[in-house]
């Protein structure tokens, strides 16, 4: 009895001690830095007659460090995949315009369109893929992130510049009626 007790605390020993090197089937050398990365952001949409799917890796995209965007366009009644050329274009996500740059023109890849992108600064950007169908033009614009952005954009300036006003209007007209207040009940004593 105490044979097959020491026996089985021996096996479990040995068990733990054993380490897997494959990770969902796939040895952990062949691993790139990215390959089991969760995306950053992924959105699933219809566009006309396509379910489009569009992720982008790594999770989080920083300034000078490649990134690649991955997108999946399936036919919404016959479920094939779009066999085409897919154009991605990149620019800054700023109210008044900003510089546009174009990524490249991409072929299905086992039923996907990979883009690789770099972008040197940090900042909120928009990606668009353009591509046609029989004869009808398809864009799909989504948003890029790269790196930390300040929270404080032309919205909140402007929303902070208003609040601002609104304060500064008001301790004039409290400080104004308080003044008006104060020489009236001045007047009321010195007659």
């Amino acid at each position: 009895m105490k044979t097959k007790l020491l026996l089985i605390l021996l096996m479990s020993i040995v068990t733990v001690n054993a380490l897997a090197h494959h990770v969902l089937g796939r040895p952990a050398y062949s691993l790139s830095s990215d390959s089991n990365t969760p995306p950053s952001m992924q959105v699933e949409t219809q566009i006309g007659e396509f379910f489009v799917t569009y992720m982008v890796f790594p999770a989080f995209p920083q300034p000078g460090q490649q990134g690649r965007l991955n997108l999946y366009a399936t036919h919404r009644d016959t479920g094939k995949p779009f066999d085409g050329q897919v154009a991605f274009e990149i620019r800054d996500d700023k109210w008044f315009g900003g510089h546009k740059e174009t990524l490249g023109v991409q072929k299905i890849d086992d039923g996907v369109y990979r883009q690789g992108f770099l972008v040197s600064n940090a900042g909120e950007y928009l990606v668009r893929a353009q591509f046609v169908s029989g004869g009808e033009p398809y864009t799909i614009d989504f948003p890029l992130k790269i790196g930390q952005v300040s929270g404080v954009g032309p919205v909140a300036i402007a929303l902070i510049f208003i609040v601002s006003v609104l304060i500064i209007v008001s301790v004039v007209q409290r400080k104004r009626l308080l003044r008006g207040k104060i020489q009236a009940a001045h007047r009321d004593t010195s007659t």
